[in-house]
């Protein structure tokens, strides 16, 4: 896909909507860049937050805790 934009005098460009579809980006997020030759790529960026997102799924706690008698759970000889 390629498609022509206009660089701004700040040094800004936009990307396009049927771009910005096709990489599924929905909200402004880091990018990458990197210079190829005479051109250069503009890698979108994820946040390494949304990376772990479902990497602890399926893992449940050791023991169940009844958070009405957490109190009873915490040691407080540390303190």
């Amino acid at each position: 896909m390629k498609q022509t934009v206009s660089i701004t005098p700040k040094w800004q460009i936009h990307i396009p909507v049927a771009i910005r579809q096709a990489l599924k980006l929905d909200k402004p997020e880091l990018a990458d860049i990197s210079l190829q030759g005479d051109a250069f790529l503009v890698r979108p960026k994820k946040s390494k937050i949304l990376e772990l997102g479902g990497s602890l799924a399926g893992i449940k706690p050791a023991k169940r805790i009844n958070l009405t008698r957490i109190r009873d759970y915490i040691d407080y000889s540390k303190w």
